[in-house]
């Protein structure tokens, strides 16, 4: 994309930024059909003018603004030369980066290098990182050996957490995928439950299969649980045992007391890797047991080869509202934690 920024002076400053979109690309797939992404874009910089014209996008404004503008539309055109669609959602995610960046010291990843950074493909979908503390979530899972994803729901903790599984286990960096949860509602006391012991540990893991599905191809997952390759079982199965050469997923792990918590990181065996997935927020724990995700915060922080990512109500995914839902939630017990002190 050519750019020519030159900048004025009049009674307050402002700078004139122009970019040439290639003939190439069609404007429609930089504009968004009926110019959505145009209007994301003018909604997002309200005092400044911005003006297409052919294929060329004109800013005045602000010139901080018109940078970002400008970087924008640069990054824009990154994703769009790897054949990757631009859409509303992934606008306002690059714009929110890009303001979050102006912020950082040193800078950060750009738009373009989270939003294609591909993890799995399969049947024709792409999964892939779409916000800023994902992809760093997703790289933490390459550096270390025991990651935390913890994060309000929908942020993708788990999702990305069985994507990565899949690869390394097509890539052949591990030999089998185990995934695990707390039973917590059943107590894990699962004689009780009626039923065979797959019906009864159903409802809990159903969650799990139902990524599996959408990252495998479906008829291959009962021969790969057959064989052993994949494992799906409650929190409690994994007592005793020694995890060797396996990508092993803990999933919901606020529900988990400090004892399970240090039972199941004292599985880890040789040549695996081990993802902890919790929302610290939603623990349905009886009244007076803490949380073991909560506590192992305070006892491995620092540890080398320990990483916890946190993800908050931005990198939430799903509908629009969950994230402001989960940012009321939290204004409210922080003016609820004041009141009873």
């Amino acid at each position: 994309m050519a750019q020519t920024p030159t900048a004025h002076s009049s009674e307050r400053e402002q700078a004139h930024a122009r970019f040439t979109v290639p003939a190439k690309h069609p404007m429609v797939t930089v504009l968004g059909s009926g110019d959505s992404l145009l209007r994301v874009i003018e909604k997002a910089f309200p005092a400044t003018d911005i003006h297409v014209r052919g294929n060329e996008v004109s800013a005045v404004g602000d010139p901080g603004e018109v940078a970002l503008v400008q970087r924008l539309f640069d990054e824009m055109m990154l994703v769009l030369r790897t054949g990757q669609p631009m859409t509303e959602d992934a606008v306002e995610r690059s714009i929110a980066m890009l303001r979050d960046a102006n912020g950082e010291a040193g800078g950060a990843e750009t738009p373009a290098q989270v939003l294609t950074q591909n993890i799995l493909s399969n049947r024709g979908r792409t999964i892939r990182p779409k916000t800023l503390n994902q992809k760093r979530y997703v790289d933490a899972i390459d550096k270390y050996t025991v990651v935390f994803g913890i994060g309000p729901a929908g942020t993708g903790k788990t999702y990305l957490a069985m994507a990565k599984a899949v690869q390394a286990l097509q890539s052949k960096q591990v030999n089998r995928i185990i995934l695990t949860r707390p039973a917590v509602e059943a107590g894990e006391r699962l004689g009780f439950l009626p039923g065979t012991l797959y019906e009864k540990i159903d409802p809990y893991l159903r969650p799990l299969y139902d990524a599996l599905h959408d990252m495998l191809d479906p008829d291959s997952i009962p021969r790969l649980m057959a064989a052993g390759t994949i494992e799906v079982a409650p929190l409690a199965y994994m007592r005793g045992r020694t995890l060797n050469d396996a990508f092993i997923i803990l999933d919901e792990a606020q529900n988990t007391n400090a004892e399970q918590m240090k039972m199941f990181l004292t599985r880890l065996g040789f040549d695996s890797k081990v993802v902890i997935t919790g929302d610290i927020t939603q623990i349905d724990l009886p009244g007076g047991t803490k949380s073991g995700l909560r506590q192992v915060q305070d006892i491995l922080e620092g540890v080398e080869d320990v990483h916890f990512s946190r993800l908050t109500s931005t990198d939430v995914v799903r509908h629009k509202l969950v994230g402001r839902i989960v940012d009321a939630y939290e204004e409210y017990d922080s003016r609820t934690a004041r009141t009873d002190t």
